[in-house]
């Protein structure tokens, strides 16, 4: 092996230390019984979020949090909808169908 070879490696591997690796998560969120399966969740930046319906009804899973606004939509039973977390800060959910449902998502960077 040659010298440039060596010089290559040595750089990716000094640069592997100074950049802290990552992976993002994902979060699995239940809704079971008109209530979200935890009522505070946290996660980083580029985490997912996902919520499934276990209910014998819809739900629609919603933010208009400053951090992060979206409408998951309405879906059945069995179904999953998907969220990735863009922004750090907090943000409120809440079902746009039982509103007793609510939950903190604490989003760091």
């Amino acid at each position: 092996m040659n010298q440039s070879f060596f010089r290559t490696l040595t750089a990716a591997i000094a640069l592997s230390l100074l950049v802290p690796a990552y992976a993002a998560s994902t979060h699995a969120v239940g809704q079971v019984k008109k209530a979200f399966s935890v009522t505070s969740l946290k996660a980083k930046v580029g985490d997912t979020i996902t919520f499934k319906n276990d209910d014998e009804f819809a739900h629609n899973v919603f933010s208009l949090s400053d951090v992060q606004s979206f409408d998951l939509g309405s879906y059945k039973k069995g179904e999953t909808r998907v969220l990735k977390l863009s922004a750090p800060g907090t943000i409120e959910v809440e079902c746009a169908i039982h509103p007793e449902m609510r939950m903190k998502i604490e989003v760091g960077k």
